[in-house]
């Protein structure tokens, strides 16, 4: 199911309206839909490069706004779809995403933002937990602004060479950069 849903989003990539496409997908996965919006945003950074940063804010916009429908949805209607969501295999994340947001409060959004795990699940938990509005946007735009942006400049930057590699790697640097700003919130906090 993923693969063709990946193989479509590349489809759309090349389409005429794929910075419409590129919106609808950021926004619907930073709720509810599995595809990040990566797999558009590094085929049309490479392929059209002195609109990288463009596409970047466009998608961090888009995700923004999803994320937002995400904490709603969180916030509203919780109750109703937590016997769904207990069943899948968000559950587990969800759990983790509730004990980082005691943990690090507004940080937890930020580093989901940021980081390969998924957005989705920490928007939901951010409106199930009733955490402060205004924080919970300024961290996902942030956090989302940070990774788009940089994901679209490199791929401008390096070209197809660089996006074959990153797309192979995609995860452990995710991981890495996950581990180093976790490791630097716990140096800051103990310290």
């Amino acid at each position: 199911m993923f693969q063709k849903l990946y193989d479509r989003a590349l489809v759309w990539s090349r389409h005429r309206h794929a910075l419409k496409y590129l919106c609808a997908l950021s926004f619907a996965e930073s709720s509810f839909f599995p595809v990040p919006p990566d797999v558009m945003l590094a085929p049309m950074a490479l392929a059209q490069p002195k609109r990288a940063f463009n596409f970047a804010l466009w998608t961090t916009l888009a995700s923004v706004l999803g994320g937002i429908l995400g904490y709603l949805i969180g916030f509203f209607l919780f109750d109703t779809i937590a016997p769904w969501l207990g069943t899948t295999h968000y559950w587990p994340r969800y759990l983790t995403a509730r004990q980082w947001f005691a943990d690090w409060g507004v940080w937890a959004v930020f580093v989901a933002g940021f980081s390969p795990i998924p957005y989705k699940v920490f928007t939901l938990a951010a409106g199930a937990l009733n955490m402060v509005f205004l924080p919970f946007v300024l961290a996902s735009m942030v956090g989302r602004g940070a990774r788009f942006c940089l994901l679209a400049l490199l791929i401008a930057a390096g070209g197809e060479k660089l996006e074959s590699k990153l797309r192979q790697y995609m995860d452990r640097i995710g991981w890495t950069l996950l581990a180093l700003i976790l490791v630097g919130g716990a140096v800051y906090k103990f310290a």
